[in-house]
C-alpha cells in the first residue's frame, strides 16, 4: 500500500455499508487507505462489499452485521473499537430508512416509532460510543448524510423529514459542545441518487437520470482527508460540490 494514499493507516466506521451510498463511501474510503469497519444488517452484503475491497486494496474490512436501531449493540460496537484500535479517524454514518409516505394524520404509531429509531435514536446512540474514539484521533471527521427534506418539509414526507431535521440538529448541537477539540461533524447532503430508497420514493422515475452513488466517493474522501474544516459544523451539498468540480 502506498504511503502516498491519503487516508493511509485511518480507522473509517461506515454504517449502512451493504448498499447505495454506504457502500460507496466504504469502497472510496478504503481505495484511499482507509481501515473499513462495515456496519449493515446483511451479513450477505457486507460479504460482498469485503470481497470487492480485497480485490482493490488487497486488504480486508472489519464486518459487524447489526441492526442499528440495536442501542446495546451499538454500544458493544464502541467498546469492541475500543479495544481493537483505540481510536476513531473517520464516521460514516450512511444508514437510514425512508418510512410510509402518508399525510401525518395516516401514521401509524409503529411506522412513526420505527423511522424515528433508525433515522434519529441510533444516529444519537452512535454519537454517544464514538465519541470518546474520535476524540482520541488527531483530527476525525464524523459525515452524517441529511436531505432536503430537513429544511424544506413536503408533503407526505413526515417522518423522513421530521427525523432529518432532528438529525441536523442533534449533530449540530454535538459538534459545538465539541468546539475546542479536533473532532469536526459534516452535514452531508447527497441529493438525488441512484438508491434503493429513491427509487421507492419515486418508482416512476428513470434510475438512468440520476448520479451513481460512487460519484460521491470523492467527496467523502475529500471530508476525511481536509485538514480544516473550519467551523464545528460543516454543510456540505453534493450537487453543489459536483458542479464546481465540473466547472474548474
Amino acid at each position: 500500500m502506498s504511503d502516498s494514499l491519503p487516508l493511509t493507516d485511518k480507522i473509517a466506521l461506515v454504517t449502512g455499508a451493504s448498499r447505495g451510498i454506504g457502500r460507496a463511501a466504504a469502497l472510496a474510503l478504503a481505495a484511499a487507505g482507509a481501515q473499513i469497519v462495515a456496519v449493515a444488517r446483511t451479513q450477505g452484503g457486507l460479504e460482498e462489499l469485503d470481497d470487492e475491497i480485497r480485490a482493490a486494496t488487497g486488504r480486508s474490512a472489519t464486518l459487524v452485521p447489526l441492526d442499528i436501531s440495536d442501542g446495546d449493540a451499538l454500544d458493544q460496537l464502541g467498546f469492541t473499537l475500543h479495544q481493537r484500535f483505540g481510536r476513531l479517524d473517520i464516521l460514516v454514518h450512511a444508514a437510514g430508512v425512508l418510512g410510509p409516505l402518508t399525510p401525518v394524520g395516516h401514521i401509524e404509531p409503529k411506522h412513526w416509532a420505527a423511522v424515528v429509531a433508525v433515522n434519529l435514536t441510533a444516529p444519537y446512540r452512535l454519537i454517544r460510543t464514538t465519541e470518546p474514539l474520535l476524540r482520541a484521533a488527531p483530527a476525525a471527521r464524523a459525515i452524517f448524510l441529511t436531505s432536503r427534506r430537513a429544511q424544506h418539509p413536503r408533503a407526505f414526507w413526515g417522518p423522513y423529514g421530521a427525523t432529518k431535521a432532528g438529525l441536523e440538529n442533534l449533530v449540530r448541537t454535538w459538534a459545538d459542545e465539541l468546539e475546542q477539540t479536533s473532532v469536526r461533524a459534516v452535514l452531508l447532503e447527497p441529493g438525488a441518487m441512484r438508491t434503493r430508497m429513491r427509487a421507492e420514493a419515486m418508482p416512476g422515475e428513470d434510475p438512468e437520470t440520476l448520479p451513481d452513488p460512487s460519484e460521491i466517493g470523492p467527496l467523502i474522501v475529500e471530508l476525511a482527508a481536509k485538514a480544516d474544516l473550519g467551523l464545528p459544523t460543516t454543510n456540505v451539498a453534493f450537487g453543489e460540490w459536483a458542479a464546481r468540480r465540473a466547472s474548474a
